[in-house]
């Protein structure tokens, strides 16, 4: 299977589960009992790739650079806070669409918000591991800023933004939704160390571990669901705002770029493997990271409903905030305003100005 994905790299429909012949055998394993749902689900599929899409929007403009990433400014006035996503997927999801932006929301709120952009990495950067978009991206930037931020990480983001957080000056630490006790994960790892298993050795050849090899692992963790939700879009008034709403995060999950091989490595064997983050044996600029001995004040967003990230894995440190919500809907979804959105900006605004 993972021979496929990687063959399937640059040929990947515009719109459209990547990769898609994946994702037909699984909806042909889910729908062998149902040819009436797999029709439902294909109709669905086929209307979701030729919907009409919004144009674009420009970028905001970058207030910082270190190689290929770029810190982007969202305005507003009041303290920095930068928010660092994952390297998985865009970091549009912060910013996914009009009226369902948490960071143009967040500008009216009494903060700057900004974005960590990573860009697109290069196969001459095959070498460049978690650790290393820490210390060689993500630092540079936020030290140029003329005061300390606020790190606000999402998913992986939120890993980074500990470490970041344990070895330069922070006002303050939020993650949603972050992976920091690996081992939390439980049989899921057995199921990361088979696909790692598989994507070495081509990843490894590439110089980077193509997206479509983790959307892969994605689907499994609930493969019914993955195929429901195109029955469900399929029945939907085409011009419907949910409609809509739909293309806009199905675009944005099936994008994204590619990892480097070395951040490939990491992830699996040093992180869902080795749990060295949640055993205190990671170190950035040869520093140990344990987001308990920060001395910023922290929070933590976290859901019961995460199939991504399972609660338990969050770092044990600083304030919880829960929430039944998954793990894209507490950041997009309709209740993810009084969920995660005001929640946050009471906890930026509260903090001490002096930080």
């Amino acid at each position: 299977m993972i021979a496929a994905t990687l063959s399937d790299f640059h040929s990947a429909p515009q719109h459209g589960p990547r990769p898609l012949p994946l994702f037909l055998a699984l909806l042909r394993d889910e729908t062998a009992a149902s040819p009436e749902r797999r029709a439902a689900a294909l109709a669905g599929l086929r209307r979701y790739q030729t919907a009409p899409r919004p144009a674009p929007r420009p970028p905001k403009p970058a207030i910082a650079a270190s190689g290929r990433a770029r810190l982007r400014d969202y305005g507003g006035t009041g303290r920095p806070v930068v928010f660092v996503p994952s390297l998985i997927n865009p970091p549009q999801v912060l910013d996914l669409a009009r009226g369902n932006s948490l960071l143009r929301w967040l500008s009216r709120q009494g903060v700057r918000p900004m974005l960590v952009d990573w860009g697109t990495p290069t196969p001459a950067e095959r070498d460049m591991d978690v650790t290393a978009h820490v210390e060689r991206l993500l630092l540079p930037m936020l030290r140029s800023l003329p005061r300390p931020p606020v790190l606000v990480g999402y998913c992986l983001g939120g890993t980074l933004a500990i470490a970041a957080a344990s070895v330069t000056e922070t006002a303050g630490l939020a993650t949603i939704a972050a992976p920091w006790h690996f081992r939390a994960y439980g049989e899921a790892t057995q199921s990361a160390a088979a696909l790692w298993a598989q994507a070495r050795r081509p990843s490894r050849q590439l110089g980077l571990m193509p997206m479509e090899v983790l959307q892969a692992g994605f689907w499994q963790l609930d493969p019914a669901r993955t195929v429901a939700k195109f029955e469900r879009f399929g029945r939907l008034p085409p011009s419907s705002a949910a409609a809509r709403a739909f293309v806009v995060l199905e675009d944005w999950a099936n994008g994204g770029a590619p990892l480097t091989w070395a951040t490939g490595r990491q992830l699996f064997d040093d992180f869902f493997t080795a749990d060295l983050p949640g055993t205190g044996a990671w170190q950035v600029e040869g520093r140990s990271v344990d987001p308990r001995a920060l001395s910023c004040p922290t929070l933590a967003f976290v859901s019961t409903t995460d199939r991504i990230v399972p609660a338990a894995s969050a770092p044990s440190a600083g304030t919880v905030f829960e929430s039944a919500l998954g793990h894209v809907g507490m950041v997009v979804g309709s209740r993810g305003r009084t969920a995660l959105w005001q929640p946050l900006a009471d906890w930026l605004t509260a903090l001490p100005a002096s930080r």
